[in-house]
């Protein structure tokens, strides 16, 4: 079967003050359609990089990304990127953000009220239709950022480290609606975290990355129908099957 997206002996080299810096060397790796893959390594490993290049924002030095088996080439809607701090537009409401993506692919305006009203419903935001950024939670702005990049259906939802920046009760919060979300939908996704109970917890499979210049060290594949799914993270992660992944995911960073 062919990969949904598959980065080819992938290569990325940096020119820093004079030096060479080879940030990502050789790596392979093959996510599959509906697939929730996250990428895990040590500090500065290039895991940010690595999801640029899958975005099409930057370019290998080497090496080949594959979308349904063709070039994926540059940025386009096939790919929707969630930064990790939201990179909303502060002037426009929450209605007109999610828009915005919808008038560049010029859906009419009938279609783009259904869609933007589904997606409100979906992520809990219909009250704050007419709010800006400013006025709301850094949850709720996310939530605003997530809307916007599934409302024009990319194939492949890539995230950053979306919910770095919130504090605990929120991002468990973040934690459950994504994965309700992605099941609903049954989009692709590949999400960087640098934490290892939550790329456990999102996961079908753990991508661990080895130390710059990054290379893929292992994959550990999670069923989607493990016990501990139906807990959030402070109950699955003390249940003794968790504990042992965290563990061998832990000794495989650190090594």
């Amino acid at each position: 079967m062919t990969a949904k997206l598959a980065m080819v002996n992938v290569t990325k080299r940096f020119e820093r003050q004079g030096q060479t810096v080879v940030a990502i060397e050789g790596l392979d790796l093959h996510i599959d359609a509906g697939e929730f893959v996250t990428i895990v390594g040590p500090s500065g490993c290039g895991k940010t990089t690595l999801l640029r290049i899958a975005a099409g924002l930057d370019l290998p030095s080497r090496g080949e990304i594959i979308l349904d088996g063709a070039p994926a080439g540059g940025p386009g809607p096939d790919r929707g990127m969630v930064f990790q701090r939201f990179a909303l537009f502060p002037h426009l409401t929450v209605w007109k953000n999610i828009e915005f993506g919808l008038k560049i692919k010029k859906v009419a305006e009938a279609n783009r009220t259904k869609i933007i009203a589904r997606y409100l419903d979906l992520l809990g935001l219909k009250d704050f239709a007419n709010a800006y950024p400013r006025e709301l939670s850094g949850g709720m702005q996310q939530r605003v950022a997530i809307a916007r990049a599934l409302v024009v259906e990319p194939e492949i939802l890539l995230m950053d480290e979306p919910f770095a920046s919130l504090d605990a009760q929120i991002r468990i919060s973040m934690q459950a609606m994504l994965l309700e979300l992605v099941r609903l939908t049954q989009i692709t996704t590949m999400f960087v975290t640098h934490s290892v109970e939550e790329a456990i917890y999102l996961a079908d499979k753990v991508v661990v990355l080895s130390q710059r210049p990054a290379k893929v060290v292992r994959v550990i594949s999670i069923r989607r129908d493990v016990h501990w799914k139906c807990l959030k993270v402070p109950e699955a992660e003390v249940t003794p099957d968790f504990v042992e992944l965290k563990k061998e995911v832990w000794s495989l960073i650190r090594h």
